[in-house]
Order: structure tokens, then C-alpha cells, then sequence
């Protein structure tokens, strides 16, 4: 139902994810399925920009990601309702009962290319979004393809790993690495080049298969023949959801309603974190970040001096004096 691809750089995991797309691209018209690619790293994904299957133009930043990724959970919820209301339990079944002048559901696939990069920027609302689709969507035909070249427990977390049974492992570096992504070893034995050990779900033990090379000149003509055919037809709910400014810039110089709450805990730990922040509250790196900077702006924190973890400067009495006065 979803997929898990992991391995170190250059073993073969953006070839993987290319022939994976493009075998869809061969199979599959815009009316069956709809694509959402994120790509942080901005030149994996990019030559797919402008093919009808796209819902929304490839994703670039790890932030819209993130929003993306809820409107999708949005979109999943409706399909449930709609399936409800036609007493269905899944996508195949409520195609079928449509009547002939009904237009059919797509099946929606999400291609993450560098799960790492959103997982640093906002864990929590990617974890939960990912960990949301992987355990319901894919009755309503959603399907995820999470890519990572950084296979450790802080990228792929025990709840990502439960929800996405499927798993694809290529040449890693260490046993440790093949246990975070297959839970056993034997990808850190693997000869790169898109030599990878398959694991579906289900499976007691992974398959050694080889994957397909996909050439650049290849897909440059398979998706130059689909720009042809027509533009993408944007869902509008996810464009929007890409569209919207990340709440840490539109909020500027405006105080986050957070701030006091995290001043607060800065006073009762005596040391200004972002990473802790994000850990209390539940929130983006960003977001955290911006607090301990507003926190600084007022004089609360020590400035940054390298490594080292900032000195709290205002007293537990003078808190309560501000708080009261507000």
C-alpha cells in the first residue's frame, strides 16, 4: 500500500523512484492518477514539473511540504464521507457505483524524495500528516512513496516505520542503517547500483532484485510526450495549501501566541533551546527557532555564542512582574 525506499547516496534510490514514476506515467492517464512530488533537494523531481498527472507543481520547500501533506489528510477525510455516503469501503468499489455521467476518483501518489529534509525542518506536523495517510488512506486510493538517503531512527521513527510495512532497502553503511530501514541486517552487504533487497509487506524475508536503470534522455522523452497531451489541472485545495506563507513569516514581528509559555519554561529549565521548545509545544524547528530569537530581541536570552546553550537573563520574580502587567 506504501513504500519506504532508503539507501546511501549513489546507490540507486532516485533511479528507483524515476522508473517507479515513470512505469505510472506509462500505465496510467491524468484521470487515473494524480502525482504530488516533494522534492527539498529541487533537481530530483523537476523534470516532471508541467506533466498532467501533477495535482499541484512539484513541491520545493520543506515548510509548503508539510501543508501540502495535511490538505492531503483534508482530501482523505472527504473521500471517506463520500464513501460513506454511497455505503463503500474503498476507492475500486466507489468508482463502480458511480453513475455514467459521474466523474471517477483518481488514485492520489505522493513521491517524497528526501524525507530527511522535512523531518529537520517540521517533524512533528510531517510525522503526523505521514503516519495519518500511511494508517487510512489507502482505502480512499492514496498511496505514499517515501524516499530517504539518511536512514537513521531520528528520519524514519518508529511510527513511520509501523505505518509503512512496505520497504525497500539499497546499499547502506552500516548494519545499524539496515536494521532502522528492513529490521535486519543485510543491506550494508549490497554492491550499490540499484542492487536492493525488497521487502513488501507480508514478506518473511526481503528479495535481492535488481532495479531497472531509467536513462535521463528517457524520461525527458516520456514526459515531453505527456506535456504534449495537455497542462496539469491543479487541485485547488492543495495549490492553496502550497501556496500559504508559513506561519512563522506571516506572523513577522507580530508576538506568537506561544511566546510566554516558552519563556516560561526557558525560566523554570535556565536555558534557552529551540529543540526543546519544539519537543513541549509540538512545533516546527522554525517556528521554535523564532521564539528564542524574540526571546533574545527583549533581552530574556544571552545572544548565540557558537555550541553553547544560552544564558537565561530575566529572574522568575521579573517574569511574574511582566505576566501580571500584561
Amino acid at each position: 500500500p506504501h513504500l519506504l525506499v532508503a539507501g546511501a547516496t549513489g546507490s540507486g534510490k532516485s533511479v528507483c523512484l524515476n522508473a517507479l514514476i515513470i512505469s505510472l506515467l506509462y500505465k496510467a492517464t491524468p484521470a487515473e492518477v494524480k502525482l504530488i512530488m516533494v522534492d527539498p533537494k529541487r533537481v530530483e523531481l523537476s523534470v516532471y514539473e508541467g506533466i498532467p498527472h501533477l495535482s499541484v507543481p512539484v513541491v520545493t520547500e520543506a515548510e509548503k511540504a508539510a501543508a501540502v501533506l495535511k490538505a492531503v489528510v483534508v482530501e482523505m477525510e472527504k473521500r471517506y464521507r463520500l464513501f460513506a455516503e454511497r455505503g463503500v469501503r474503498d476507492l475500486p468499489r466507489f468508482n463502480q457505483a458511480l453513475k455514467k455521467d459521474e466523474a471517477p476518483l483518481p488514485y492520489v501518489v505522493i513521491v517524497i524524495d528526501e524525507l530527511a529534509d522535512l523531518m529537520a525542518v517540521a517533524p512533528v506536523d510531517v510525522e503526523d500528516a505521514i503516519c495519518r495517510l500511511a494508517q487510512m488512506a489507502r482505502a480512499t486510493g492514496i498511496h505514499l512513496v517515501v524516499a530517504t538517503q539518511r536512514p537513521s531512527v531520528d528520519v524514519i521513527t518508529g511510527l513511520i516505520k509501523a505505518n509503512i510495512p512496505s520497504r525497500i532497502a539499497f546499499a547502506v553503511s552500516s548494519q545499524v542503517d539496515s536494521r532502522t530501514i528492513l529490521d535486519g541486517v543485510g543491506a550494508e552487504q549490497l554492491l550499490g547500483r540499484g542492487d536492493m533487497l525488497y521487502s513488501p509487506v507480508g514478506a518473511l524475508k526481503p528479495q535481492r532484485v535488481q532495479g531497472a536503470l531509467v536513462l535521463d534522455d528517457e524520461i525527458k522523452r516520456v514526459t515531453e510526450f505527456w506535456r504534449e497531451q495537455g497542462s496539469p489541472d491543479y487541485v485547488e485545495a492543495f495549490v492553496k495549501a502550497e501556496k500559504i506563507e508559513p506561519a512563522e513569516k506571516v506572523r513577522g514581528e507580530a508576538e506568537d501566541e506561544l511566546f510566554w509559555e516558552a519563556v516560561k519554561l526557558v525560566v523554570e529549565q535556565g536555558q534557552a533551546s529551540a529543540s526543546t521548545l519544539q519537543r513541549r509545544f509540538r512545533i516546527g524547528y522554525t517556528r521554535a527557532a523564532r521564539l528564542v530569537d524574540m526571546m533574545e530581541e527583549r533581552g530574556f536570552v544571552s545572544p548565540r555564542e557558537g555550541s553553547k546553550p544560552r544564558d537565561v537573563l530575566i529572574s522568575p520574580r521579573r517574569l511574574e512582574e511582566l505576566l501580571k502587567g500584561k
